[in-house]
C-alpha cells in the first residue's frame, strides 16, 4: 500500500513538474522584427529547398540557414515544404 501511495506521489509531482514548465514557456515571446520587407513563403520556400547546401555552407562561413527577420508562418510553412521535398518528405518512394 505504501509503495502506490508513492507512485502517486511521483505521478502528481511529475504532472505538477510539466504544468509548471507549460505555464512558464506560454509566457516567452519573441520580439517583433522590424523589416521593411521580410522574406516570405517563396523565400522560405526555397530557402529549405537549399537547406543541406546552406548547412555547408554556414559550416565555412557566416552563412544563416533561416532567414530572420522574415515574415512569420507563411515563411516558416514554405521552409516547412522546400525542407520536405528536397529532404524527400513525402514517404511515398519509401515502398
Amino acid at each position: 500500500m505504501g509503495r502506490a501511495i508513492n507512485n502517486q506521489i511521483r505521478k502528481m509531482m511529475f504532472i505538477s513538474l510539466c504544468v509548471t514548465a507549460l505555464i512558464l514557456t506560454a509566457c516567452a515571446h519573441q520580439p517583433e522584427p522590424i523589416a521593411y520587407n521580410p522574406p516570405g513563403f517563396f523565400s522560405g520556400l526555397w530557402h529549405g529547398f537549399i537547406i543541406l547546401f546552406s548547412l555547408i555552407g554556414s559550416i565555412f562561413t557566416d552563412v544563416r540557414i533561416y532567414s530572420f527577420p522574415n515574415s512569420g508562418g507563411w515563411y516558416d510553412f514554405g521552409f516547412f515544404l522546400g525542407a520536405s521535398a528536397f529532404l524527400g518528405g513525402s514517404g511515398a518512394s519509401a515502398s
